[in-house]
């Protein structure tokens, strides 16, 4: 169920937590749920990790001080979790499993059981909660899961609907909602929806949002030391690596500097280029122009005359970037001879003086 509060939460007792917990993270990653309960100060074991990724688990055990193994969640059954005396442990199950597959950043292959998707690990959730209640075993007290919106959006739906079917089946009161970081203390733009399950009838209300107190300017700092920056002579080194080891092509620039010539290079060819091209195509038709206007262009001869040449747009590769070129063409006297011929790649209109 979505929201606050329903007919049926006036009835049902508020969740308060008297035991100690032990937690259990599915997909823990580096530990950011355990941290979210040390961060208000809860108290907890770091009970029972599953994850697979070698380097977030030494990242998990060197920021919790813990000493886990990696896991796979396929290879995981119930005896793992070793869940058991639920009445002096509240377990507290967090299975915030891959948004891979559900969000708008990836190819949003969903997450249906059997799909192969990395989004569908969902379901070895279900199994081992399933794998539980068929041994009489001990379920754990509170489900949590944070994900993206998608995991309820149009197109994943009904897998969702088919997840919190199988968790009331199991005897879990669900309780979902889309929260956005920025509405509780945090500058980041950051939506995600959060879904707690309690077994047995509870009812449980999502916090109210907060007025944000300070922008992410308020928290970055105006002198960094340059310990945290690589320079260039490091750089280099770094992509000639990646280069030597096939990481990386060997055809990008050694700089940023390169790279910036070797383009500036390229759009000045190109339009020397269309120039060079524009003026000769503009002269031949201007002399054969002139030719067939010789009569009437010598009762004008000897009199000062002012042509002013249009800019002419040339788009070159970035169509962002316009080159304007002046093309300066043949005037030409009675006698058929050209007075003047001048070709101008400066910004502007050029004065023409018949002599």
């Amino acid at each position: 169920m979505q929201g606050q509060l329903d007919i049926f939460d006036y009835i049902r007792e508020p969740i308060s937590i008297t035991n100690p917990i032990r937690l259990i993270e599915l997909f823990a990653d580096y530990g950011s749920q355990a941290m979210a309960l040390e961060r208000i100060g809860a108290e907890f074991e770091h009970y029972r990790i599953v994850e697979f990724d070698k380097y977030a688990v030494a990242s998990y055990n060197a920021i919790h001080g813990t000493n886990f193994s990696t896991m796979d969640i396929t290879k995981v059954h119930a005896l793992d979790l070793a869940i058991e005396d639920t009445d002096h442990f509240t377990y507290l199950l967090t299975y915030s499993f891959p948004c891979t597959d559900l969000s708008v950043a990836g190819k949003q292959m969903g997450m249906s059981k059997g799909s192969g998707t990395r989004s569908g690990l969902l379901w070895e959730v279900e199994r081992i909660l399933t794998e539980i209640r068929d041994s009489n075993g001990e379920l754990p007290q509170i489900l949590f899961m944070e994900n993206v919106p998608q995991v309820h959006g149009k197109k994943n739906i009904e897998d969702f609907k088919k997840w919190i079917d199988f968790l009331e089946g199991l005897g879990y009161t669900n309780y979902w909602q889309d929260l956005n970081a920025k509405n509780y203390g945090v500058a980041q733009n950051r939506n995600r929806c959060f879904m707690f399950s309690f077994l047995g009838n509870y009812t449980y209300k999502f916090p109210q949002p907060i007025p944000l107190q300070k922008k992410l300017k308020d928290y970055l700092e105006e002198d960094v030391d340059e310990k945290y920056y690589i320079n260039n002579e490091k750089a280099q080194k770094l992509i000639q690596t990646l280069v030597d080891n096939g990481t990386l092509p060997d055809t990008i620039p050694k700089s940023r500097a390169e790279q910036s010539r070797a383009e500036q290079s390229r759009a000045e060819q190109s339009r020397l280029a269309l120039t060079e091209q524009f003026v000769n195509q503009e002269e031949e038709r201007l002399q054969t122009a002139s030719r067939q206007d010789m009569t009437q262009e010598s009762a004008t001869c000897g009199q000062m005359e002012t042509v002013l040449l249009k800019a002419v747009d040339l788009s070159i590769n970035n169509p962002k970037e316009k080159i304007i070129s002046n093309c300066i063409l043949s005037h030409i006297s009675k006698d058929g001879n050209a007075i003047g011929k001048y070709a101008s790649l400066n910004t502007g209109v050029v004065e023409w003086k018949l002599k």
